[in-house]
């Protein structure tokens, strides 16, 4: 899980990957959990990306660009704030960061009943294997 690895570091600043991936977890909890997520990118054009991560087979890029179109602006700079990055490259690393998560949350090709980003931070960890 190398990529996912480098992205949380990032996105964690000065905090390191604990940070990133406490910071991930939450960007996905403010947004309604997985459920919550999937459906706004789904609903912001990234429908047929969403359901090839959430799905079996290989996983569809999503661009940096595209994440910052479909998600809270706010939200964002704060997230790129917390880094030390700017908008544009925390909107990359989420592009990289979003589809392995949203994978390894749905190994059966569907939203769990269990929301793991709704449980914290040690339920993400769990899920990573991290």
């Amino acid at each position: 899980m190398g990529i996912l690895d480098q992205v949380t570091a990032k996105l964690g600043g000065q905090d390191g990957q604990e940070g990133g991936l406490a910071s991930i977890q939450h960007f996905f909890s403010s947004n309604g959990g997985l459920q919550g997520m999937t459906e706004k990118l789904s609903n912001s054009g990234l429908g047929k990306q969403v359901q090839s991560w959430v799905g079996t087979g290989e996983n569809e890029p999503v661009s940096g660009q595209q994440m910052q179109q479909a998600v809270d602006p706010g939200q964002l700079h704060a997230m790129a704030q917390n880094a030390g990055m700017s908008d544009e490259e925390t909107c990359d690393q989420l592009a990289k960061a979003v589809p392995v998560m949203v994978n390894q949350a749905t190994p059966q090709g569907q939203i769990p009943q269990q929301d793991p980003f709704s449980k914290g931070l040690d339920s993400v960890k769990r899920l990573l294997k991290i």
